[in-house]
C-alpha cells in the first residue's frame, strides 16, 4: 500500500516509448532579436542538459558550429517568458511577515513530460519564507484539491530549507556565510524533499546579490530563539480561540487524572504537582505521574533523574514507565547513593508473582541518534532528484541495494520489533516495563508511543493520536528545537526522531487501514508541519522553555503574552473540504456496550507454578528471532516448558511464539495490533518521500483508485439512506455531511492529493546508455500491460 513494492512494479510495467531524437538534438541557434528570450533558452538548455558546453559551441556529434553560437537542448518556444511581474501578482503576507529582498526576471525550472521548461517570475525572501511569484493563471482543472492556506506550491519556509547550492560554470558549490562571488543558478534542497532550481543569469547584478545574500543569511545563519518567525506571528496574529479542538493537551493536572482513570492506573500511581514553578526539573512537565510509594522529597533530591515516570497502564494491571538515567561518569560515593536509591525504586514496582519489573536500556538496544541521522541522510538522497528524470531512472536497476545500504528501513524495523517486545512483556508476561534513556526524551518517546498505538485503540483515533503526541513528545520533553535544528546552531544535535516515529506509525496504517481514524495523508501533513513556524507545538525543547519565552517585550512599555497556535487546529492550514482527506472514511468507531452488556469480571493474576520471575536482561542478539539452535533446543525440551520455568532467557524466547501466534488469529481492529516486520512488510513511505517525483506515480492507480471506488459506494449508500429517511420522515433535514467525491479518477495518481496527473503524458525517460544495454527492446516493450497515454483519455 504505497510502498517500495509497487514503486518497483511501476517501473517494470511502464515501458517507455523510443526517445524522441529531435528533443535531444543539439540546436545551434543564432542570437535572436529578443535578448531576454534568447538568453533564457540558452541558459536553460545549457545548464540542464547533460554534457552541454554552454557558450563553447560543442555539439554532440563533434561538428563545430559557426560562431557566435551556443548549445541548447530545448527549443525557444518551450520556455515561457513573461514580462517582469508587477501588478498581476499580489504578494500575500501573514501577520508579522516582512518582505526582506526580491529579484525580478528569475527563471524557475519546471519539468514536464521529460522536457525542461522555464517559467519567468519574481523571487522574494521574507522573514518567514522564500516564494517564487510566477504565472498564476491556472485553470480550474489544475487547481489542487488539497491546498495549504499557509504554504503555497512555490513557497519554502526558511526552516524547511536543508541545503543551498550555487552553480558556478556548471559546478555546484555549497553556499554559506559571506559570498565573494555570486552564482548564475541557485539550487535549494528542502527538508520535505522538494528541489528548486532558479536561474539568475538574466537578473540584475545588484538584485542577485541581495536575493542570494538574503536567502543564505536568513536560512543558514544561526539565530536566537526569539528571532524566529514564531514570535513575530504570535505578536501580530489576531486571537483565534479554537473551541472545536478535542485534543487533550496534558498541561493541566485534571488531564493526567482523567488519563489515569481511563487506563485504570489510578490505583497504583498518583499525579504530582511538585514540579510547579519547575522546582524539580526544567525538563519535566509541570505535572507527571509516579508510583504511589515515591515521596516528593526523594524526587526533589535527584531532580527527576532515576524517577520512573508513568506512561500508560495495560488492562491486566501492568504498566509502561520511562526513566532518565543518572550520568555514567560520577564519583563512587554518588554512584553508590544512586544505586541504593534505584534499588528502592525498583522494589516499589517489582512485586512478584503478580507484576515483575523488566528494565530496558534503549541506548544499548537501539541505534544512537547519530546512527539515525546518518541513515536518514543517506536515505533521503534517493529522493532528492535534481529535476532530471534521468537521475531517477538511473537508480532503477540498483534501487533495492541502494535502499538497503541506507539502513533507514532497518532502523524502522528495529523500533517496531522493540515495541513488540515491550507489548509481549506487558500483555503476555504481565510485567511492568521500564524504558531507560539518558534523558528519556528521544527513543523512549518513540517506543512508548508505538506501544500505546499498538495496544490502545483510543490512540488510533485522530484526537487520541494527537493527545498521545502531546503527552509523550511535547510534555515528555522531546527536544524539537534541537532535533529539527530550527536555530541552525548545532548540527550534531539534529536527528529525525519524530519522523522515525511517524514512519513506524505509517507502517501500521498501511498494514491495517481500517484500524485508524486518520489517513497516511494526515501523517504526511503532520511531518510537513514540523517546519511551519506559526505553531508552537514543534518549536521548543520543553514546556519550561516555552513558558519562559511566553512573555512578550512589547513596545511603548506594553507587556503581553504571546498567543501561540497549536498545530492541531487544522483549520489554520486547510479548508473543510481538504480536512476531510485527513480522515479515514472506512474507519468504524468502537461499539459502546450498554451497562447490561458490560462484563463485570475482573482480570485475575496468574500465579507462577514454580520460581518467581527475576529481573530480565536484554538479549545480546540483534536479529528478529533467536538462532536456529535455540528453536531446536526449545522443541526438544517442549514448547510448554517456559510456563513452568520462567528464567530471564526463556522469557525472551516467548517473543517468537507470541508474534507468530498473534498473526495466526483474526485481526481485531479495536484490539491489539502487531505489525509485520519481515522483509516485505516494511515498505517505503511513498506518499511522503516520492510525491515530488512525477515518474514515481501510478497514474490512476495505487491506493487512491481503490479509495475512489469505495467513496463512490459510500456516496451511493448515503444517497439511498437519505431518500429512505425523507420517505419515512419528510421533516428530516439534511444532517449528513457529504463526502468529497473524486469524480475524475483518471486524473488521479497514487501520490494523491500531493500530485495530480498532468494534462500531458508523463512517460518515463530512460538514458540512452540504458537502452543500449537492453536487448530486443521491441519485444520487451510489448510484454505485460501496454502503456496507455492518459492524455488522450482525459
Amino acid at each position: 500500500m504505497g510502498g517500495v513494492n509497487y514503486v518497483s512494479r511501476r517501473r517494470a510495467a511502464l515501458q517507455p516509448e523510443e526517445p524522441d531524437e529531435e528533443a535531444w538534438e543539439e540546436l545551434v541557434l543564432l542570437p535572436p532579436p529578443r535578448p531576454l528570450a534568447s538568453a533564457a533558452a540558452g541558459s536553460w538548455g545549457g545548464q540542464e542538459a547533460p554534457g552541454a558546453m554552454l557558450g563553447k559551441g560543442a555539439g554532440g556529434s563533434g561538428a563545430k558550429p559557426a560562431k557566435p553560437s551556443f548549445v541548447s537542448y530545448v527549443s525557444p518556444e518551450e520556455i515561457h517568458i513573461k514580462e517582469p511581474i508587477e501588478k498581476e501578482v499580489n504578494l500575500h503576507l501573514l501577520p508579522g511577515e516582512l518582505l526582506l529582498c526580491e529579484a525580478n526576471t528569475v527563471l524557475k525550472c519546471v519539468q514536464e513530460d521529460g522536457s525542461n521548461r522555464g517559467a519567468c517570475g519574481k523571487l522574494i525572501c521574507t522573514n518567514f519564507k522564500i516564494a517564487f511569484l510566477g504565472d498564476e493563471s491556472a485553470s480550474d482543472d489544475n487547481e489542487p484539491e488539497f491546498k495549504n492556506k499557509i504554504i503555497g506550491e512555490n513557497d519554502i519556509t526558511l526552516h524547511c530549507i536543508d541545503h543551498i547550492y550555487g552553480v558556478y560554470d556548471e559546478k555546484k558549490k555549497s553556499l554559506s556565510g559571506q559570498l565573494k562571488k555570486y552564482p548564475d543558478k541557485l539550487i535549494i534542497y528542502c527538508k520535505d524533499l522538494r528541489v528548486f532550481h532558479f536561474c539568475l543569469r538574466y537578473t540584475k547584478e545588484e538584485e542577485v546579490k541581495r536575493i542570494v545574500s538574503g536567502i543564505v543569511h536568513h536560512s543558514q545563519t544561526p539565530k536566537l530563539l526569539k528571532r524566529l518567525f514564531l514570535f513575530s506571528y504570535a505578536t501580530a496574529a489576531p486571537t483565534n480561540a479554537d473551541t472545536q479542538n478535542q485534543t487533550v493537551m496534558f498541561d493541566a493536572i485534571k488531564d493526567w487524572r482523567e488519563e489515569l482513570e481511563r487506563t485504570k492506573g489510578n490505583m497504583k500511581y498518583k499525579v504530582l504537582s511538585a514540579n510547579e514553578a519547575y522546582k524539580v526539573s526544567e525538563k519535566l512537565p509541570l505535572y507527571f505521574v509516579v508510583p504511589m510509594s515515591l515521596s516528593e522529597e526523594r524526587i526533589l533530591q535527584y531532580q527527576g533523574r532515576g524517577i520512573p515516570i508513568w506512561c500508560w497502564s495495560c488492562h491486566n494491571g501492568a504498566s509502561l514507565l520511562k526513566m532518565s538515567a543518572f550520568p555514567k561518569e560520577q564519583e563512587d560515593n554518588t554512584s553508590q547513593m544512586h544505586k541504593i536509591f534505584l534499588d528502592g525504586v525498583y522494589k516499589t514496582i517489582n512485586k512478584p508473582p503478580y507484576e515483575v519489573l523488566k528494565t530496558d536500556d534503549l541506548s544499548s538496544s537501539l541505534p544512537s541518534l547519530q546512527d539515525i541521522q546518518a541513515a536518514y541522510t543517506r536515505f533521503k538522497q534517493l529522493f532528492l532528484i535534481d529535476n532530471n528524470s534521468t537521475d531517477f531512472w538511473d537508480t532503477d536497476v540498483k534501487w533495492f541495494s541502494l535502499l538497503e545500504s541506507t539502513n533507514w528501513l532497518e532502523i524502522v524495523r528495529r523500533c517496531l520489533k522493540k515495541a513488540i517486545e515491550v507489548v509481549e512483556y506487558l500483555e503476555e508476561q504481565n510485567t511492568n516495563v521500564l524504558l531507560v534513556e539518558e534523558n528519556a526524551s528521544d527513543l523512549c518517546c518513540v517506543i512508548s508511543s508505538l506501544v500505546q498505538v499498538m495496544m490502545d485503540s483510543h490512540y488510533r483515533t485522530k484526537f487520541g493520536f494527537q493527545s498521545l503526541i502531546q503527552k509523550e513528545w511535547v510534555m515528555g520533553g522531546h527536544c524539537f528545537l534541537d532535533r529539527c535544528n530550527h536555530l541552525r546552531q548545532n548540527d550534531k544535535e539534529e536527528a529525525p526522531v519524530f519522523l522515525l516515529f511517524l514512519d513506524c506509525v505509517w507502517q501500521l496504517v498501511q498494514q491495517y487501514p481500517p484500524a485508524f481514524e486518520f489517513t497516511e495523508t494526515y501523517l504526511t501533513v503532520l511531518s510537513d508541519s514540523l517546519y511551519i513556524p506559526i505553531f508552537s507545538t514543534f518549536f521548543f525543547n520543553s514546556q519550561h522553555q516555552k513558558d519562559a519565552n511566553m512573555s512578550g517585550e512589547g513596545h511603548n512599555a506594553q507587556s503581553s503574552h504571546f498567543r501561540f497556535l497549536t498545530v492541531w487546529d487544522w483549520s489554520v492550514q486547510f479548508e473543510p473540504k481538504a480536512q476531510v482527506l485527513l480522515n479515514n472514511p472506512l474507519y468504524v468507531d468502537k461499539p459502546k456496550l450498554d451497562k447490561s452488556q458490560r462484563k463485570t469480571t475482573r482480570f485475575k493474576h496468574h500465579r507462577q507454578l514454580s520460581l518467581p520471575l527475576t529481573q530480565t536482561k536484554s538479549s545480546p542478539k540483534r536479529g528478529f528471532f533467536r538462532e536456529e539452535t535455540d528453536h531446536f533446543i526449545k522443541n526438544i525440551l517442549g514448547k510448554r516448558i517456559s510456563k513452568l520455568i520462567n528464567s530471564s532467557d526463556e522469557l525472551h524466547n516467548n517473543f517468537s511464539e507470541f508474534y507468530d501466534s498473534w498473526h495466526c488469529k483474526p485481526v481485531d481492529f479495536h484490539g491489539l495490533l502487531l505489525p509485520h516486520i519481515e522483509g516485505p512488510g516494511i515498505k517505503v513511505w511513498a506518499q511522503r518521500y516520492l510525491r515530488w517525483i512525477p515518474e514515481a506515480q501510478l497514474l490512476g492507480g495505487g491506493t487512491v483508485a481503490t479509495a475512489t471506488k469505495i467513496l463512490d459506494m459510500i456516496e451511493e449508500v448515503q444517497r439511498l439512506q437519505k431518500k429512505m429517511d425523507e420517505k419515512h420522515s419528510p421533516t428530516v433535514t439534511q444532517g449528513r455531511e457529504a463526502l468529497p467525491m473524486l469524480r475524475n479518477s483518471a486524473r488521479l495518481s497514487s501520490l494523491f492529493p500531493f500530485a495530480l496527473l498532468q494534462r500531458h503524458s508523463l512517460k518515463p525517460v530512460l538514458p540512452t546508455s540504458t537502452w543500449k544495454d537492453l536487448e530486443d527492446e521491441d519485444d520487451l516493450a510489448k510484454r505485460d500491460d501496454e502503456f496507455v497515454d492518459l492524455s488522450e483519455v482525459i
